[in-house]
């Protein structure tokens, strides 16, 4: 679905959409188990640069609700995330603010997004925000093992079959040094 500036400068836009799984590339170790539920309203916000200069800006409200499968940071098997999540953006149309004097950037100017060619695609918009409300590490359990770091087997189903790995030479000074602290 697409937001265009046009339809905005006469009425506000409500969305209510269902993507199903696979319509949004979210990267490959990212699957969409469940239809991604966005609803919300587009509405056009008039801004004021300079005496003469009126910018259009889209501002967009509304929330989002799926289930992805990701993969363990320790041990790599599936884990199912729930994201739900409320957003309130604002887009200012592409190169609005170029040839503005550098200045020290505010916090509401970190939040603003960028649109082109008259409007923006809200499967851009889902896909973003889904992605920004994952966690940066997704485990399976606090008691996760993790993998093997020799041979890669899941350490969570059993012991793996490698041989104690053989001390490093290299650290056997400090193994000494410990030694000799600790009595």
């Amino acid at each position: 679905m697409r937001i265009e500036i046009q339809e905005l400068e006469l009425h506000p836009i409500d969305f209510d959409v269902d993507f199903a799984p696979g319509a949004i590339d979210f990267g490959s170790e990212i699957q969409q188990k469940t239809p991604l539920h966005t609803a919300g309203r587009a509405q056009l916000v008039e801004e004021r640069h300079g005496k003469r200069n009126i910018i259009k800006d889209i501002r967009v409200n509304g929330e989002l609700a799926t289930s992805l499968e990701l993969p363990c940071a320790r041990c790599l098997e599936p884990v199912l995330e729930k994201v739900e999540h409320k957003f309130d953006l604002l887009y200012r149309p592409q190169g609005a603010d170029a040839g503005r004097e550098e200045l020290s950037v505010s916090g509401a100017e970190a939040e603003v997004s960028y649109y082109q060619e008259g409007g923006l695609e809200l499967e851009d918009l889902a896909r973003e925000q889904v992605l920004l409300s994952l966690p940066l590490r997704v485990i399976c359990g606090e008691a996760c093992k993790g993998l093997c770091a020799h041979c890669g087997a899941n350490l969570n189903l059993g012991p793996c079959s490698c041989a104690e790995p053989e001390d490093d030479p290299r650290w056997s000074a400090l193994k000494d040094l410990r030694s000799k602290m600790n009595h």
